[in-house]
């Protein structure tokens, strides 16, 4: 049975593991504050160009965007993103859960623009009666998009302009930012983004890692106590070397980096396949996310062979599947997925 459901169902990338054996015996100080994390954080800090980053370990995506999220905003504060965002349609009200609203805005293919933002914030603050509302006080983007498209560099620096407009923070989900940072079709660097957002993170779970995502403060601008907070919201690992030593392999020798492109031409190897064998795109992308419109027939098929991502019904006939490349993706895999297409 092969696999495009996702890009997290193999485990780990081999020098990661080889890593982890390999120290598994050092006694390591608890929480973080090892030589590894370390490493990690200057690495990482090197690569955003700012030494003024302030880098946190943390074990997954949910917990680090309810945490980041809850921590940066006042408790009357609310969190804008579009009604496709992760933190909206995917983490069973993580945010909600800690009192904070989650403000959507219709998505264009995943993204939000900052005229739709510009005009939410006329019409808040217009409105006499905004003091009884909840105050829009960040907003929440993912790049990729859940839709696997990207926000160029243009965009997010207009995001940022009207953020700043109206003092709200701009905070990325970098989940997937591997795969999107090694896009042809990209013009946006990582420097780009610790220059250009409040804070960000840099995921490793669906780019390598056992687990675990790299928060990002760009500007000196960690929330107060943000330490005692990750505990505070369950999220400290004692044994914080887990994550430590993951990234500092990632940020070794550029294998963040190198893995991330090996997804993406795999990702294109499919493309080509699709393109040439007449199967219909419901949205065009750059990264390793191709979502596909299949007749309930042929979707019906090919399940009983692949494992792909439902996405959506488009109609009574029609249903919109995902595709999926990794780290981990060979082209063994590909070959083999376009004899059966």
């Amino acid at each position: 049975m092969l696999s495009f459901e996702s890009d997290y169902i193999q485990g780990a990338h081999p020098e990661i593991l080889n890593k982890l054996v390999k120290t598994n015996l050092e006694p390591l100080t608890g929480y973080g504050f090892d030589k590894y994390c370390e490493s990690a954080k200057a690495k990482i800090k090197a690569e955003c160009g700012r030494e003024d980053a302030e880098i946190f370990l943390l074990s997954g995506g949910t917990q680090t965007n309810q945490l980041v999220i809850d921590t940066m905003l006042a408790p009357y504060e609310g969190v804008i993103c579009a009604d496709s965002g992760h933190v909206f349609s995917h983490e069973a009200g993580a945010i909600e859960f800690t009192g904070h609203k989650v403000i959507t805005l219709k998505n264009e293919y995943g993204k939000i623009n900052a005229e739709q933002i510009k005009n939410y914030m006329s019409v808040f603050n217009a409105d006499e009666n905004h003091e009884h509302t909840v105050f829009p006080g960040m907003v929440y983007i993912s790049h990729p998009t859940e839709y696997g498209t990207l926000y160029s560099l243009e965009e997010l620096n207009a995001l940022s302009n009207v953020c700043k407009d109206y003092g709200l923070k701009l905070y990325l989900d970098g989940a997937r930012l591997g795969y999107g940072l090694m896009s042809c079709g990209t013009d946006v660097t990582l420097k780009d983004i610790a220059d250009i957002c409040d804070a960000f993170y840099i995921g490793g779970t669906k780019v390598g890692a056992l687990c675990g995502e790299a928060v990002v403060f760009t500007h000196n601008n960690a929330p107060r106590h943000f330490f005692t907070q990750i505990k505070q919201h369950g999220a400290l690992l004692a044994k914080g070397r887990l994550l430590g030593v993951q990234f500092d392999t990632l940020f070794t020798d550029g294998l963040y980096y190198r893995i991330s492109k090996h997804a993406i031409d795999m990702a294109d190897m499919m493309r080509h396949a699709f393109i040439e064998k007449g199967y219909e795109f419901f949205i065009e992308t750059v990264t390793n996310q191709i979502f596909v419109t299949l007749t309930d027939d042929k979707y019906s098929k090919l399940k009983e062979k692949v494992a792909v991502g439902f996405w959506e019904k488009l109609s009574d006939s029609k249903t919109v599947v995902r595709f999926a490349s990794s780290w981990a993706t060979t082209k063994e895999d590909v070959d083999a997925l376009i004899n059966i297409l």
